[in-house]
């Protein structure tokens, strides 16, 4: 191909490609709803990103996906073409230890027999 290796794409075009939001009206609205950081700063739709680049996506209550850009894009390609985009290095969730029943509620009382 005869074009330019790419040095910086814009953000929700990037959020698209990437096959981290449906469309790039959803990547929008993310954007311009607080949910996406671009190197701990809030980020704009129209932002330029590069690689290298750290997002963090707010996905829910509570939970966020820390990315590293390694890739750009701005044409739409295979799904798992896409995930090459970026390396998700969000922490594992922490493991909650669930305590045995017996040892946290007393055992229940029985009605004596008549």
């Amino acid at each position: 191909s005869d074009e330019a290796p790419l040095t910086s794409v814009r953000l929700d075009v990037w959020l698209d490609v990437a096959c981290l939001y449906k469309t790039r009206s959803e990547a929008q609205k993310a954007c311009n709803g607080g949910k996406v950081e671009l190197n701990d700063q809030r980020a704009k739709p129209h932002r330029v990103i590069r690689v290298g680049d750290r997002l963090k996506v707010t996905r829910g209550p509570g939970r966020k996906q820390l990315l590293v850009v390694t890739r750009l894009g701005e044409h739409h390609i295979p799904r798992a073409d896409a995930r090459l985009l970026y390396d998700d290095v969000t922490p594992p969730p922490p493991t909650v230890r669930v305590a045995e029943p017996s040892r946290t509620f007393p055992a229940p009382l029985r009605a004596p027999m008549v």
